[in-house]
């Protein structure tokens, strides 16, 4: 896996651009998202069914990982089991 490369869920529609990669399998629903969509949709884990939002950057806790939601879905991205969060936006500057 490597920056650019674009990923697909396995269980719903969400798609996501890699940004930031670390060592791990990358998830989504709790089944690895590869590079080709899937003849037929799986369904989502159990917990694992939170949603991705569209343009927004999901991040591990130690921000090894960085992935942005192209195409949206009912999945949760995780790695290895960890799920991930959305990004926060940085603050603006104060403009006095």
């Amino acid at each position: 896996m490597k920056p650019g490369m674009k990923l697909k869920s396995q269980v719903c529609n969400t798609e996501v651009m890699v940004i930031r990669c670390g060592t791990g399998q990358v998830e989504c629903g709790g089944v690895p998202m590869a590079e080709d969509k899937p003849a037929a949709p799986g369904v989502p884990a159990e917990g694992k069914a939170a949603g991705t939002l569209m343009g927004k950057r999901y991040v591990d806790a130690t921000g090894s990982f960085e992935l942005l939601c192209v195409k949206p879905g009912e999945g949760s991205l995780s790695v290895d089991g960890v799920i991930l969060t959305i990004k926060d936006a940085k603050p603006l500057p104060a403009s006095d």
